[in-house]
């Protein structure tokens, strides 16, 4: 019996032993394998892709700088030529300064006048020597001659004038050969345009009420449509041909670009333009226009004002402002009127109101490059009282003249 139990008891002893070693060498085999001596640096983990659970990162060992090894570098970006920026002009933040332009001289200018004059087939002049150099002048033939003035608008008195003696001197001479004819003809249109008044534009520097010493000061006026801006563009290189050193004064402030213009004038010849805002106040602008051409010191200033209609009597009254407020710097030593050469006596009716507004000294006839309607200086000269000073030949930048009855005749009946 008790070696029954003593074999139980050394078979359960030995069935334990078993189950420890078992087990012992189950966690044995599960625990991680003993660190090396000298640790091994691994690649840091790749990056996950997308969808892919990224592992967690195990701590590592401290590592020196020689031991660590960098990512590889991505690849670098496909080379492209550097964008090169252009550099920035020096005259980008303003435009560039329009070419000086050198206007045609004085002299040229009057050639130019007679010479076209000449071509154009008028009605006025070779009409009359037509006329004269028939056989017999009868009354028909006469009053051939006053329709010719008359269709000229020479006006009415002064056609029946120059009838007249044109009658009496015809009849004295008794004969009538071709160059007599234009002898005659000649003298009798230099008497009725008049060879005496002066016809200079006064542009001479005087002194200003402050007793300064100021610039000559013009106003050009006129009605809307008749070249007024241009004219006074125009004017302005006949002054600076004549070595004027030249303002303009912008008070046309009603009209759509009228200072835009008037400034391309000016800059072409480099005269400086003082200009104010659209629709601002024209008797402003033209007395800091006189202001600025008295600081520097220039020779001449140019007023270019609105095209008035002279119907408008408020507007009428607005030009007198502008003169009166010009004169606060000093006199104003032109009044220049432009007329179309070809309104006929609607530029008549034109020239008595606006003489009644301010005091005209002078006038500017356009579009004389067509002299049917020559005959209008006469009657304009007679109403007013003024002479004709400048004469716009055509479009061209340089056709504007000083008017002269001589080489004007001369141009009429040929040499």
């Amino acid at each position: 019996m008790d070696i029954v139990i003593l074999a139980v008891v050394i078979a359960v002893v030995a069935l334990g032993a078993i189950s420890g070693l078992v087990v012992s060498s189950r966690k044995k085999k599960a625990l991680p394998p003993a660190p090396p001596s000298s640790p091994t640096v691994t690649a840091p983990p790749a990056e996950p892709h997308v969808g892919e659970e990224a592992e967690t990162p195990r701590p590592e060992p401290r590592r020196t700088v020689e031991e660590v090894e960098l990512p590889e570098a991505a690849p670098a970006p496909e080379e492209t030529a550097p964008v090169v920026e252009p550099e920035p002009a020096a005259e980008a933040a303003a435009p560039a300064e329009p070419e000086i332009e050198v206007p045609e001289p004085t002299a040229g200018r009057l050639v130019r006048l007679r010479a076209r004059l000449s071509r154009s087939q008028n009605s006025l002049g070779k009409g009359l020597l037509t006329l004269l150099s028939r056989e017999h002048l009868d009354e028909d033939t006469w009053e051939e001659i006053e329709d010719t003035l008359l269709t000229a608008d020479v006006g009415v008195a002064p056609t029946q004038e120059l009838v007249e003696r044109l009658r009496e001197r015809v009849k004295v001479l008794g004969t009538r050969t071709p160059d007599e004819l234009r002898a005659l003809l000649r003298e009798e249109l230099l008497t009725l345009i008049g060879t005496e008044a002066d016809r200079s534009v006064h542009t001479e520097p005087g002194v200003g009420t402050n007793g300064e010493e100021k610039p000559g000061v013009v106003m050009v006026v006129g009605v809307n449509g008749v070249g007024k801006t241009t004219t006074t563009g125009k004017l302005a290189r006949v002054l600076v041909a004549d070595g004027k050193s030249v303002v303009l004064g912008a008070a046309d402030t009603f009209r759509a670009a009228a200072a835009d213009q008037l400034q391309t004038w000016g800059e072409r010849v480099g005269a400086r333009t003082v200009r104010g805002p659209e629709a601002g106040d024209p008797a402003s602008i033209a007395f800091d226009a006189v202001k600025e051409g008295i600081a520097e010191k220039a020779d001449v200033v140019l007023i270019d004002t609105a095209g008035r209609l002279h119907t408008k009597t408020g507007l009428m009254d607005e030009l007198g402002k502008v003169k009166r407020v010009v004169e606060k710097h000093g006199s104003v030593d032109e009044v220049l009127l432009v007329l179309d050469a070809t309104t006929g006596q609607n530029g008549l009716v034109q020239a008595r109101v606006f003489a009644e507004v301010v005091d005209i000294t002078g006038v500017v006839l356009t579009k004389l490059d067509g002299t049917a309607k020559g005959g209008i200086i006469v009657q304009v000269q007679r109403e007013l009282g003024v002479p004709v000073k400048l004469v716009g030949l055509g479009e061209g930048a340089d056709d504007l003249a000083p008017f002269e009855p001589e080489a004007f005749v001369d141009a009429l009946i040929g040499d």
